[in-house]
């Protein structure tokens, strides 16, 4: 008897802009498993989101991934939580097994990949910017902690949302009008917010101050090359783009619920620019 296709998909709303489905796709092809991987768009309520999971749970489904807005109700939803979700207080990864939910948080391990791919290794004594204070904030100090940096500052438009932040992590703020104050001394700048991404403002910064050798990320990837990426590329920093985060978070959840080899290489990431610059052209 054939084998039932194994299924999967990503969870957002909106999520039919999401990469994640190609990139799935890929894997699946070059390792020759049948299975399909879908966006599937869930109104923003926790009891919309908790029906549309035990929905896919009827149906057979391995897992998902969990975007915008859906996170902290991957959280809620699961029967189990890895150490990482927990801290972040989010998951990007639902793994249904039996009559279990387990969620983790691959966002944190995907940057982790992504900046060791692009930058020196990260110091003590290394100062770190963090431009936002939401989620996806939340789990890039994770990854700076984990990749030995301790000084850390957080900057937010909302003040009170990077106070919560840096309080929960023993951080520190900057205001947000001061940021260009601070980009003089920092040697590791991340951008969690979507300023600079396609159809939002501006992210408004005196690149010029960023130290020569400073490491330069965007979790942005529409565009690709946000005019931060495109100004520290300009003065020769290190930088990290969206599309290297994404890829590298998406690894767990193929071997999770696939069973094969996830490689992240320059094959795959020309597959995905070549997608972005269609978009671009519709």
């Amino acid at each position: 008897m054939k084998k039932k296709p194994i299924l999967a998909g990503v969870i957002g709303s909106p999520v039919a802009h999401s990469l994640s489905p190609l990139i799935h796709t890929a894997w699946a092809y070059r390792a020759k498993i049948d299975g399909y991987y879908i966006p599937i768009e869930v109104p923003p309520s926790f009891d919309e989101f908790a029906r549309a999971m035990d929905a896919l749970r009827t149906v057979g489904f391995a897992g998902v991934n969990v975007t915008i807005p859906h996170k902290e109700h991957a959280l809620r939803y699961a029967d189990k939580t890895s150490d990482p979700a927990s801290i972040a207080g989010a998951a990007n990864m639902l793994t249904f097994a039996g009559d279990d939910c387990y969620a983790d948080n691959s966002d944190i391990g995907g940057f982790e990949e992504a900046f060791k791919a692009a930058g020196p290794a990260v110091s003590v004594e290394d100062r770190a910017l963090v431009l936002g204070a939401g989620g996806a904030a939340r789990a890039i100090v994770i990854a700076l902690q984990t990749l030995g940096a301790q000084n850390i500052m957080i900057a937010n438009r909302t003040e009170e949302k990077a106070a919560a932040l840096a309080e929960a992590f023993g951080l520190k703020t900057a205001p947000w009008p001061e940021c260009n104050t601070f980009l003089e001394a920092a040697d590791i700048i991340v951008n969690t917010t979507s300023l600079g991404m396609t159809g939002q403002p501006p992210l408004e910064l005196e690149t010029s101050k960023i130290k020569p050798d400073a490491v330069v990320a965007d979790i942005v990837y529409a565009p690709l090359e946000t005019r931060l990426l495109q100004a520290a590329s300009a003065q020769g920093n290190p930088t990290v783009d969206g599309l290297a985060m994404l890829m590298h978070q998406a690894a767990p959840g193929f071997r999770a619920w696939f069973g094969g080899e996830a490689r992240v290489d320059q094959a795959l990431r020309a597959e995905l620019v070549g997608e972005l610059k269609r978009r671009e052209q519709q």
